[in-house]
């Protein structure tokens, strides 16, 4: 929305801002709102996902003549706005505090011009009715999400948010408010042999009206092409100006081997489902594209986040995981440096594994100025910048994660681990019950709500949620060390001793992460078999080690002089880094 455009109508989720009036309406009702709060909402209206300062919002509402508290003043401005939207600062939908500078409008517009800045791509339908042809059409929903997403100015729904509506029957009205988008864009694919065949259409999410339908049909060789062409029509009917870079980036894509097309399509479907046994299978299926086209960018970055992903949760080492991710995303980027997946990727396995901090922050920074709708960047950027001390920071990029992907239950539970770092219990477990309350069956939200248990001293829930998660993960690492940990926090020894046999046991046949074992030693009190471990950590570069700073578990060794000589061999910044997008 470009700057003055605000007067006139706006609308967002289910409200409406009429600046000539002078009125907010939530559909269709008018809501009482002050002078000043409305005054405030229409400037930031003007500027969208741009910081608005408190100094101007002083020179404009509150001039210098006027003899009134300022910081009172705004302050009850923005608590009336937000209790109007039903927004909260902490988790907002609309209005963000951005700390120490202003605030920011940061919900998805549509403009009474015709002007749509919000969609949601819904999954294309597969005609051919095949199951087995499900894949390709997921993978195409998935890729043109994709390119829009990398548009700056409109803001995309993301690919695990969009896809809970496939096979769902409700009006696309209700879906637009659900998402909180103004278009939908939604069609179908058929495939024959190597034809494709897509016929996609542009819905006004607030009229349920029909904009724009178009069809295109195409050798599976021409796909890359094909998903820059309908992105870039849709961009120019909704009247989105791109930027040089942009149309860059949206200008088609060379020929591919069509069956190396095919095993990338199936091994993002199996990513996407985000348990171990999807990830194992779609990094099979990468690795497959990658033996049919060396050539194949996209397949090097989905390696390695696939890669990525096995080594944070501890399923396999580290020189298997982070280390060969970072090769193989900068083998993506030799290829394509604007790739923004790769980017992503880069930056994630560099800071776990390489310990190198500063190349990991601009890597993250780039990968969400290339595609600022990208939630996986940002919700792995949070991470980082909470492993850095970066709270503000971090809460900021978490809450735009969650904004690009309402429904994703991994980034709920990456928000769950960032306020345990925080020490702020109540809200990680808020947080980890969203996540479940999406997916009950979604094994990480288990394991993060019996660790956050764990640590508000909630010991025999813990104990109960670690033993069902040990069980209902078949004795998953990651939640065998969880239950000793709880064990030993709840004093609970003989349930220590026997989660820490069993581990260094069975790490002659499967990884046993040592920063877990050293984990549990610290909950016993054992601070020399606790340094014994972390120096073990250490050497094989743990992933977690790159949380070693803010993780509350090791708050009883911080005070000894080897936690201080180890933070500083692990080369943590000294400075905060860059402020954060």
């Amino acid at each position: 929305m470009e700057r003055g455009n605000s007067h006139g109508v706006v609308r967002f989720g289910d409200f409406e801002a009429d600046f000539r009036a002078g009125e907010l309406r939530k559909q269709g009702v008018k809501i009482k709102l002050q002078k000043q709060p409305f005054q405030v909402l229409e400037m930031l209206l003007e500027r969208p996902r741009e910081v608005i300062s408190r100094e101007e919002l002083r020179q404009r509402i509150w001039p210098a003549d006027t003899f009134v508290d300022f910081d009172q003043g705004l302050s009850n401005a923005i608590k009336r706005l937000r209790d109007a939207l039903s927004d909260s600062a902490e988790s907002p939908r609309f209005i963000e505090t951005v700390p120490r500078r202003g605030y920011r409008f940061i919900g998805p517009l549509w403009t009474g011009a015709g002007r749509i800045e919000s969609l949601a791509v819904l999954p294309l339908e597969n005609l051919s009715r095949d199951p087995e042809q499900e894949y390709f059409a997921d993978g195409l929903t998935e890729a043109l999400i994709t390119n829009l997403a990398k548009i700056s100015a409109l803001h995309v729904v993301s690919r695990t948010s969009a896809m809970q509506y496939k096979g769902v029957h409700k009006s696309l009205r209700e879906i637009g408010r659900e998402l909180g988008v103004a278009g939908i864009v939604e069609g179908t694919v058929l495939r024959s042999g190597n034809q494709v065949r897509i016929s996609v259409q542009l819905i006004d999410a607030s009229s349920d009206s029909h904009l724009w339908a178009e069809s295109y049909e195409r050798d599976l060789r021409d796909i890359l092409a094909l998903q820059s062409e309908v992105a870039r029509a849709i961009a120019q009917e909704i009247q989105i100006s791109l930027s040089p870079l942009e149309s860059l980036y949206l200008g088609g894509g060379r020929l591919v081997d069509p069956q190396a097309c095919e095993l990338y399509l199936k091994g993002r479907y199996h990513w996407n489902k985000r348990n171990v046994e999807g990830v194992t299978k779609g990094a099979q299926y990468f690795q497959q594209t990658i033996d049919q086209d060396p050539s194949y960018a996209p397949a090097y970055a989905g390696l390695a986040d696939s890669l990525v992903v096995l080594g944070y949760w501890g399923f396999s080492s580290p020189d298997k995981s982070a280390a060969r991710a970072a090769d193989l995303a900068r083998k993506a980027l030799e290829i394509d440096n604007t790739l923004s997946e790769a980017h992503a990727s880069l930056a994630f396995a560099i800071h776990m594994y390489d310990w190198d901090f500063l190349r990991a922050d601009a890597e993250f920074r780039r990968s969400i100025e290339l595609n600022p709708n990208y939630a996986p960047a940002r919700q792995w950027y949070a991470l980082y910048l909470a492993e850095m001390g970066r709270w503000d920071h971090a809460f900021e990029q978490i809450n735009r994660a969650i904004q690009l992907d309402p429904v994703s239950p991994i980034i709920y539970v990456a928000f769950a681990g960032i306020l345990v770092f925080a020490r702020k219990w109540d809200e990680a477990i808020e947080q980890c019950r969203r996540a479940l309350e999406l997916d009950p069956n979604f094994l990480q939200a288990r394991w993060a709500l019996g660790w956050t248990y764990g640590q508000k001293g909630m010991y025999q829930q813990a104990v109960a949620e670690l033993r069902d998660g040990v069980n209902l993960s078949r004795g998953a690492v990651i939640f065998e060390f969880a239950l000793g940990y709880a064990y030993a926090v709840a004093g609970e020894l003989d349930g220590t001793r026997k989660i820490l046999t069993q581990l260094l046991d069975s790490s002659e046949h499967r990884y046993v992460m040592p920063y877990w074992i050293a984990t549990i030693y610290a909950a016993l009190g054992d601070k020399d078999n606790a340094f014994l471990w972390l120096e073990c950590a250490y050497r094989e570069r743990s992933a977690w080690i790159a949380f070693l700073k803010v993780q509350p578990w090791f708050d009883t060794l911080r005070s000894d002089s080897r936690f201080d000589d180890l933070l500083h061999r692990v080369n943590f910044p000294t400075q905060p880094v860059v402020p954060s997008i």
